[in-house]
């Protein structure tokens, strides 16, 4: 008889969403994103950072300050990253798991770049303007978003 405790398909991706945020730098928020295919396939991930040739170490991190001391100029957020990181050609209608529901720049880019359909992990930011607009722009566009339902189970890398 089969294994019974295996991890569905939603369990798996998001699972892969929260490892690749584990590899941000980002002291205060860490998010990470993966792309599948229709078929249940890994196209992308990608996690929150600075732009590649952009030390973590020149720019700042601060979220309070002038804007160019500030992190929001130039962190690339998951959910761009993994569109940027796809070396295929097409994602139209590929899910996207995501820890922190996308802001509207990157609601720009999932929406131009075809998903079907977005799952997210947190949505601690759902009352600010950027959020909205990104419900906004996913209704307009046809685009499927629902908050991932944890199955309580406690997922550990063996050593």
């Amino acid at each position: 008889m089969k294994r019974q405790d295996y991890l569905k398909w939603d369990e798996y991706f998001m699972g892969i969403a929260l490892l690749s945020a584990q590899r941000s730098k980002d002291p205060s928020t860490s998010v990470g994103c993966c792309i599948v295919s229709k078929d249940n396939k890994i196209l992308s991930v990608g996690y929150n950072g600075m732009p590649a040739g952009c030390s973590d170490d020149e720019f700042p991190w601060e979220r309070e300050g002038a804007p160019l001391d500030t992190k929001y100029l130039y962190v690339c957020h998951a959910e761009l990253n993994a569109i940027l990181n796809y070396t295929g050609s097409d994602i139209k209608g590929a899910k996207v798991y995501t820890t922190l529901f996308p802001c509207n720049e990157c609601t720009k880019a999932l929406i131009q770049s075809g998903v079907g359909e977005v799952i997210y992990y947190s949505d601690k930011y759902h009352n600010t303007d950027s959020t909205t607009a990104s419900r906004r722009m996913f209704d307009a566009a046809g685009i499927k978003y629902h908050k991932y339902e944890p199955i309580n189970k406690l997922i550990t890398l063996p050593l």
